[in-house]
């Protein structure tokens, strides 16, 4: 019991000074150290007031202990014992799922927040410790009317993916265990019955089940589509873009009442659009004021600002560009789009999404979005990803990506189109970068977004960088540190795209058993390298384990020619100038 300390505090009155003496019992009998404090109600505090200040409480008594487990538990619950699955836990959070639910029943769609407060504990790790610090800073700097479960679970939600965490099995509470199981009950829930009279009012998060609904509605669909003749198919999915279900579906619309917190950031992304600078500084604040932030809020800040950008030069005409913007804070291959038109105009750049609605003319250019092509699109170096798409036979096509893509143009009954190019192998004459004369003796790893999740076993010569971007001055950040590498190996296409345009050695590769990952039939990969005049590609199955693999037969060190460079630049400047007779 060394290891572990357990705590509580409770109120100046009676009823809570009894509790008080019952629980030090169990904790003297169970032989455990312990920190339980009395403390004093101010005039004008209720019942959710008190319960705040466990936050800073256990915030104090981790750092008290900073080599201890630290348990809290609420003052009129009672521990029979401590059996050795909790104390020698090695979780940095161990504790009851919300409700005492069963495991079965474990997720955002059952409840609208994880733990169950009245029992858990803290490990002794830097995350552990994070998620706390975090929890009492927001505790401190919020005007919320809350209880400690609001911000515990805040800070659970801004360090859950660093965290390691155990649930205790709900048959451990007396009265929901089973004599014929070998969990034996320990823990004695106790509530004065505060809870159902502040029910509805204080701050409550809300379910996360949206977003599942979403992904099974989007899975399902995908199904039914495999079921039709291709042209079928591509005109249901050329439908579903120009009504908006896709839009909802991916996230970009909406899809009923907002959470508060998520209005912010729908303000904030409103602001980055609008160029909205001082409002947007506004609202950022606000949401870093109302709650911890979560790496999606800070993403779409991120995201917003350099939305911004764009939309707030100082200029009196704008060109609407089409992109993908997500996921935040931005995908780099996507993101180089607003970047390469900018390159080449004053102008303001306003977004537009790919599956929301469009009569105004617009310019549509980098990545594989060429399903989303409408009458009014000003069409320059554009891609496709998959031939089961619709491309639209009135837009204005300057050029695409490569000869597959105007091939299906073409077969979609638009004009012939003989310009190819994509704009990404521009990057070296917008953002000139000379190799060093001597590199840095390692291989740069790069993933496709769609690819963070792989456990990846890298040689120790590897050092990986991330395509997660937005902001030109972390684009050209990124760029620097990768021509200082000797090679890159990437399952992100516009990463081999940059490295053929700088003439950095480079293996395009995909991983065993998750070559489905990026979306598409691999078509890309050989329209972008005919497109620019090389030998046609495909990314090469790897294992994730990459210690013994060896690269040298599949890495390439060709060079995008400076006339295609030429050809590419001269398609956007006439896309620029034709989106300029429509204004």
């Amino acid at each position: 019991m060394s290891s572990i300390v357990v705590c509580s505090f409770y109120t100046d009155d009676e009823y809570y000074r009894n509790e008080a003496k019952a629980l030090k019992a169990d904790l003297d009998k169970i032989g455990v150290e312990y920190v339980l404090e009395e403390i004093a109600k101010k005039p004008g505090q209720d019942w959710a007031d008190m319960c705040r200040q466990k936050v800073p409480f256990l915030q104090s008594v981790c750092e008290r202990f900073p080599d201890k487990k630290v348990f809290w538990i609420d003052v009129d619950c009672r521990l029979l014992s401590l059996p050795d699955f909790v104390r020698n836990s090695s979780a940095d959070i161990i504790g009851f799922q919300r409700g005492f639910g069963s495991t079965l029943t474990i997720g955002y769609h059952n409840r609208t927040r994880f733990w169950e407060p009245c029992f858990w504990g803290v490990g002794t790790s830097e995350n552990a410790r994070k998620m706390i610090a975090d929890a009492a800073a927001l505790e401190a700097q919020s005007e919320l009317k809350a209880t400690d479960d609001y911000f515990f679970e805040d800070g659970w939600r801004q360090n859950a993916d660093s965290l390691t965490f155990q649930v205790i099995p709900s048959v451990a509470v007396v009265g929901k265990g089973d004599p014929s199981l070998k969990v034996k009950p320990f823990f004695v829930f106790g509530s004065s019955g505060n809870v159902s009279e502040f029910k509805g009012k204080v701050e409550q998060h809300k379910s996360a089940s949206k977003q599942s609904v979403r992904k099974r509605i989007t899975m399902f669909g995908k199904k039914v589509l495999k079921g039709f003749s291709k042209p079928v198919a591509r005109r249901l999915v050329n439908i579903a873009d120009r009504v908006g279900i896709t839009s909802i579906l991916t996230g970009q619309g909406s899809v009923g009442k907002t959470l508060s917190r998520r209005a912010i950031t729908h303000k904030i992304l409103r602001a980055g659009f609008d160029g909205n600078r001082t409002e947007l500084a506004k609202l950022s604040v606000d949401l870093n004021t109302s709650g911890v932030t979560t790496n999606e809020e800070r993403a779409t800040i991120v995201a917003a600002n350099t939305f911004a950008h764009y939309s707030a030069r100082e200029s009196e005409g704008h060109v609407t560009l089409t992109w993908w913007a997500r996921p935040f804070p931005g995908n780099f291959g996507d993101w180089l789009s607003p970047l390469i038109i900018g390159n080449y105009t004053t102008d303001r750049i306003l977004y537009h999404s790919p599956t929301a609605p469009i009569v105004e003319h617009h310019l549509i250019s980098t990545g594989s979005i060429g399903r989303f092509i409408t009458p009014s699109s000003i069409v320059v170096g554009t891609g496709i990803s998959a031939d089961d798409v619709e491309l639209h036979p009135k837009a204005e096509y300057i050029s695409v990506r490569g000869p597959i893509t105007a091939k299906l143009v073409k077969e979609c009954g638009g004009p012939d189109v003989e310009s190819f190019g994509d704009p990404g192998a521009v990057m070296s004459r917008i953002i000139p970068l000379a190799r060093p004369k001597k590199t840095n003796g390692k291989t740069a790893f790069v993933r496709h977004f769609t690819h963070s999740g792989l456990m990846m076993r890298l040689p120790d010569n590897f050092e990986e960088l991330s395509v997660l971007m937005s902001a030109p001055s972390t684009i050209a950040e990124f760029l620097g540190k990768l021509i200082a590498f000797d090679r890159v190996v990437t399952s992100a296409m516009h990463v081999f795209i940059v490295c053929q345009s700088y003439g950095i050695p480079c293996s395009l590769v995909t991983f065993e058993g998750f070559e489905d990952a990026v979306h598409g039939t691999g078509l890309k990969y050989g329209d972008y390298a005919l497109g620019v005049g090389l030998e046609t590609i495909s990314p090469v199955s790897v294992p994730v384990d990459l210690r013994k693999f060896s690269f040298a037969s599949i890495e390439r060190d060709d060079t995008v020619s400076e006339a295609k460079k030429d050809e590419i630049i001269d398609a956007i400047k006439r896309g620029l100038a034709a989106e300029a007779r429509y204004r």
